[in-house]
Parts: C-alpha cells; structure tokens; sequence
C-alpha cells in the first residue's frame, strides 16, 4: 500500500494531515525560516538552500523572505533568481528551467482540493509546474497547477497562468493569454 507522500508525489488523492507530510511541511518551514530570518548570511542561506531544495540550490538567488510547502519537490535549473516574497506550493514537482526570472510575490501553486465537499474535507491531490528556461515571470503572478510555461516565455505582473503557454510569447492577463510572440530584444 502506497504511503501518503507516495500518492502525494504520484498526484493521487492523499491526506495533508499525515503524520508524515505534517513534519516535513513543519522542517521545510523552520529551514524557510532561517532563510527569511535577518542576518542570514549569503553563505548560511546557501547551505539551506542545498538542505531545502530538491535541487539547485547550489546556484539559485533567491531573495528573503521566500516560503514554501517542502522544498524536496523543487528542482531550479542554473541561475534561477527568485525576487521578495515568492511562495510556492510543492506537493507535486515545480521544475524551473535554468536563468528564469521570478519576479516579487509570484505564487506558483501544485495542490487541488476536490470539488467534492465531503471528499474535500480529508483529501487534496495536485499536479506539478514546469517552467522553461530563460523565462521571465512577472511580479504578483499566479501559476496554477498542472501548467507548463515555455522556455523565453514572459509572463505578465498580476498574471493568473491558468494554461499552458508556449515558448516564445508573451502573456498576459487574468486569466492569461498570449498577447504576442517574442520577436525583438526588447
């Protein structure tokens, strides 16, 4: 029988209150804490980093504070800047492609309830994020689960990403749609 966490990962059905999920979620934070906590050294924040983060923590800028539900379930390519007070959900994968551009208050989210209220009471599910390389996502967007963001995407502030969106483009809106294709450097 598959544990919680197993169904969890797997995108199936699961129970958040598992003993198990309850205290990954409660070391997570206390290592966001030591993140977000003033005076937190570059070096101090980098060792966290590789001790929160699935991977990528090596190379990662990430600007305080920064939250998160496990951190084993983000992997960061190169280079990833994350600006102030990105939240991120990752009950399922969050892959982020090497020199994305996260900018303040983005919320990228992998967890679903059901629509069912009975059924929602006890059990969640979710579907994970990817996000391209070179992407630049900006301030105060929304990227709901199961979406896939392309490699050179832009993602307009304030955005609601509630579809997959190719690479190339820019997007924008809520919710948002591709306004254009990226053709100029500017």
């Amino acid at each position: 029988m598959k544990s919680e966490r197993q169904k969890m990962l797997d995108g199936e059905l699961y129970n958040a209150l598992d003993a198990e999920l309850v205290a990954a979620r409660a070391a997570a934070r206390a290592l966001c804490a030591r993140i977000n906590a003033p005076g937190c050294s570059e070096a101090e924040q980098r060792a966290v980093l590789m001790r929160l983060l699935g991977s990528g923590g090596d190379s990662a800028t990430i600007t305080p504070p920064f939250f998160c539900d496990y951190g084993s379930q983000i992997e960061l390519g190169e280079n990833v800047f994350f600006n102030f007070n990105c939240v991120l959900l990752d009950v399922c994968r969050i892959r982020i492609g090497a020199r994305t551009l996260v900018g303040p208050a983005v919320q990228i989210y992998t967890p679903l309830h059901p629509m069912d209220a009975v059924l929602r009471r006890t059990q969640e599910y979710g579907k994970p994020v990817e996000i391209g390389c070179d992407a630049w996502i900006g301030g105060g967007a929304i990227i709901l689960p199961g979406v896939r963001i392309g490699d050179r995407a832009v993602i307009g502030a304030g955005s609601v990403v509630t579809r997959d969106v190719p690479d190339d483009v820019l997007a924008v809106g809520n919710p948002c749609k591709v306004i254009r294709r990226l053709t100029s450097p500017f």
